[in-house]
């Protein structure tokens, strides 16, 4: 990794030429490069700590004088327990994944001594725009070396100190190593964002991780193909024959765990039949939690009269903008789906989704396994779950060892973007002096017989 305040075009170079020595390289020496990343990060941890703890300090002014969102504060300490520990993990968890490179997954026989291979290769330059987060640079460091990519990195200004002092033992570690220092490069300057924007011609995938606004600059300021997301409004809808005891644990853990994660959840969308029985238990253990519940006229009738006057100041009235927010917060939009025969109840919860969810993560509470997959194949997102909580979109928890982001896209790759989303394919054919033109009428004919992929 090298710290560069060089011009954009030199940045983009330099990135493109070492993507073609990243792309040859052995995955013994790519696995090796990410266990002197991991012992690096392993002996320099109280140095990075302690930048750190500067960045917090700095960012706790702006929190407090509203420049910065408390969101952006939640996801900027690394003392936090367990968070070092699990970026460290993290690298270690890439690098023991399979090699995602050259894996072939087509063989085809055109005709004798003619063959057809796709085969599984680098992308090339990633163009990576993050906020706070200073795990990030670690992750995708990781994940570009173990995919064969050359990585660009701006990170925000809130997490500068921590970046430079990561970047300075990533720097060293590699040094050390097959992968090319270029590699990896972190840009320090805002102002060679949109420069960067600019070099369609040498950078090959944009990755913003961060706020609405970063990822809406970013589409509306390139022509380079973007991998991304906007927002995280992650819903839930609980079906009338829901159990009271998974439906509590699992909205609570969606809501609760990490309310400032884009995969937590933002909008609730509960069956008129549960209303007087599960529907209490659930608010009473979200507000036990700190949550305010942000009601429809249904939802809100169904609990005001079972609470003392502290809960009823966590329930106010929704407004229609509650269910197209991103709290990111304690905060819970919650709409009635009123009952129906046959299918029309999940249809309305089906149809509410599609029409106000960003495409991340979405989930059902219910009993009927049919419910379900009707759900599950009807939901346009990128995770649609049953019974389970919506944090559970993410790339360690999917076993991809860790994430360089989350796509709501429909092309490409969806969801935690591990090492499979960082690679493409490209077709292979072999032969021995084959025109196409023995092919025309009359001439030779085709075999196009599926061959072993091994």
């Amino acid at each position: 990794m090298s710290l560069t305040e060089s011009s954009a075009f030199e940045i983009a170079s330099a990135a493109s030429l070492a993507s073609r020595r990243l792309a040859i390289l052995s995955n013994a020496e790519r696995n090796e490069a990410l266990t002197t990343l991991y012992q690096g990060l392993s002996e320099n941890k109280d140095a990075i700590l302690a930048a750190n703890a500067r960045d917090v300090a700095n960012a706790r002014h702006g929190t407090e004088n509203g420049s910065l969102s408390h969101s952006i504060f939640k996801r900027l300490d690394l003392s936090k327990p367990g968070k070092y520990d699990d970026m460290l993990q993290g690298i270690l968890s890439v690098r023991d994944l399979k090699d995602p490179i050259g894996n072939v997954t087509l063989r085809t026989l055109l005709d004798d001594d003619l063959t057809l291979e796709r085969v599984s290769c680098p992308i090339g330059v990633l163009l990576i725009i993050f906020e706070a987060r200073p795990e990030v640079i670690a992750n995708i460091a990781a994940l570009s070396i173990k995919s064969g990519n050359a990585a660009i990195l701006k990170g925000g200004k809130e997490s500068t100190e921590s970046f430079v002092e990561i970047s300075r033992v990533i720097c060293e570690a590699l040094s050390h190593t097959a992968v090319p220092k270029s590699a990896i490069q972190l840009v320090q300057t805002r102002d060679a964002v949109s420069s960067l924007l600019a070099q369609e011609d040498l950078i090959d995938l944009v990755i913003p991780r961060g706020s609405n606004e970063l990822v809406r600059f970013v589409k509306d300021n390139t022509k380079i193909p973007v991998l991304g997301h906007a927002d995280g409004l992650c819903s839930a809808y609980i079906h009338h024959d829901a159990d009271v005891d998974i439906a509590v644990k699992v909205i609570v853990d969606s809501k609760t765990d990490y309310p400032a994660a884009c995969n937590s959840l933002e909008t609730l969308l509960v069956h008129e039949n549960v209303l007087r029985d599960i529907w209490p238990g659930i608010a009473e253990a979200l507000m036990a939690k700190g949550v305010t519940l942000k009601c429809d006229e249904a939802s809100k009738a169904a609990l005001v009269n079972t609470l003392d006057a502290a809960r009823r100041s966590l329930i106010v009235d929704a407004v229609d903008s509650d269910y197209d927010t991103e709290f990111l917060d304690l905060i819970l939009a919650v709409k009635t789906i009123p009952a129906s025969p046959a299918y029309s109840d999940v249809e309305a919860a089906i149809t509410h989704i599609n029409t106000h969810s960003s495409k991340h993560t979405d989930i059902i509470i219910t009993e009927s396994r049919n419910t379900a997959d009707y759900f599950m194949s009807s939901i346009n997102s990128a995770g649609v779950f049953w019974n389970a909580s919506t944090r559970f979109a993410d790339g360690m928890r999917y076993g991809f060892g860790t994430e360089v982001g989350i796509s709501t896209n429909k092309i490409h790759s969806r969801g935690p973007v591990g090492l499979d989303g960082l690679t493409i394919y490209k077709y292979l054919v072999r032969g021995v002096g084959h025109g196409a033109g023995d092919y025309f009428d009359g001439g030779k004919q085709w075999k196009h017989e599926a061959l072993p992929l091994n």
